[in-house]
């Protein structure tokens, strides 16, 4: 983990697959701001109640969710596999005067110390999907005993057909799928559908109902 990023998307430590990397700086290269700048609204009701500690964001994209943390007293770690995405992200940490542990790779490639975040939020990641479950269990892994795991994603995409752009639902991680995992562990605190809480403008805008499912680590 690092505070810093190196020169640019290209030059520096990426750990994960260049493909997705490539796809994911091309989207945002696209646009000078892919999302809103706001934090998640789901992430907002959820982290309420909790006392600040370790925290890794998940996809972070352009750090809304990591500023947002970081100024509510969480050591924010954030990961994401855009270079330029970071770029943004830690542009908005100066700009709030906030420090943030970047890490550029994937879920699945990133030396994230084992069971070490108080909360492990991940809000509408794009998780590839493997016969082992790499990703579902790298996001359990890291949940400190006591920890919290918050993920959200748009209700009903799951179960879409895939589309002509090439999007395919069933390449990706749900929230269901993390909950199969579950052992006796884990205690479920919530596992629902609810009307979304969006911020105005961004990619994304148009879902209206999240599914949330946070859950403890018990030991």
């Amino acid at each position: 983990m690092t505070d810093n990023i190196a020169a640019g998307p290209h030059t520096d430590g990426y750990l994960g697959d260049p493909a997705v990397r490539a796809e994911w700086d091309d989207r945002y290269a696209d646009r000078q701001q892919l999302w809103s700048g706001r934090p998640n609204g789901a992430l907002v009701a959820e982290v309420a109640g909790l006392t600040p500690g370790r925290v890794l964001d998940v996809g972070c994209g352009e750090g809304a969710d990591a500023v947002w943390l970081a100024r509510g007293g969480w050591d924010v770690t954030a990961l994401e596999v855009s270079g330029v995405a970071l770029e943004r992200a830690a542009g908005h940490a100066r700009d709030a005067g906030v420090a943030i542990h970047w890490v550029h790779a994937t879920l699945t490639e990133a030396a994230l110390p084992p069971a070490s975040f108080d909360l492990v939020s991940a809000q509408y990641p794009a998780l590839l999907r493997t016969p082992d479950a790499a990703a579902e269990r790298a996001l359990l892994a890291a949940v400190a005993p006591g920890g919290v795991l918050l993920l959200v994603h748009h209700a009903g995409m799951d179960t879409q057909h895939a589309d002509d752009g090439g999007f395919d639902p069933a390449d990706y991680v749900w929230p269901s799928m993390v909950a199969d995992l579950l052992d006796d562990d884990w205690e479920i605190e919530v596992d629902e559908q609810r009307p979304r809480v969006a911020p105005d403008g961004g990619a994304g805008a148009h879902h209206t109902d999240d599914l949330v499912l946070r859950v403890r680590r018990r030991r």
